[in-house]
């Protein structure tokens, strides 16, 4: 599954920055950026600075980029332990609900097909 710092890390590279540029344009520490793409540091969890990051790396806030890095960032917060592969991989669909965005009608059914199969195996 892809993850918030290598999908922060392959943007930054696709466009053209490298780590100390991309830390002058959004105000971050080098040292500590350099931890986030590394998965030693957790991501920004703060929509501002999410923002922040998807305007110096052109990301639209319509496009698909643009809502992979929100759902990663979130994703990032949640203990994989607690939550199985299954389920975690459907998150993005639940994160963009919350957000007032739209699921397909196939995205929502495996979500639930999901979680009650989950439910199920702890009864």
């Amino acid at each position: 599954m892809k993850t918030f710092a290598s999908f922060i890390r392959e943007k930054r590279i696709a466009a053209g920055l490298t780590l100390r540029e991309f830390c002058r344009l959004t105000g971050f520490d080098a040292s500590n950026w350099s931890k986030i793409e590394r998965n030693l540091m957790p991501p920004p969890q703060s929509k501002k600075i999410l923002e922040s990051i998807a305007a110096v790396l052109a990301l639209e806030c319509t496009s698909q980029d643009y809502k992979e890095l929100m759902d990663l960032a979130a994703l990032s917060s949640v203990p994989e332990d607690l939550i199985e592969p299954e389920i975690l991989e459907q998150l993005p669909v639940f994160f963009r609900t919350v957000r007032g965005e739209k699921p397909t009608e196939e995205e929502l059914k495996t979500l639930v097909t999901k979680i009650r199969s989950a439910w199920a195996r702890e009864k």
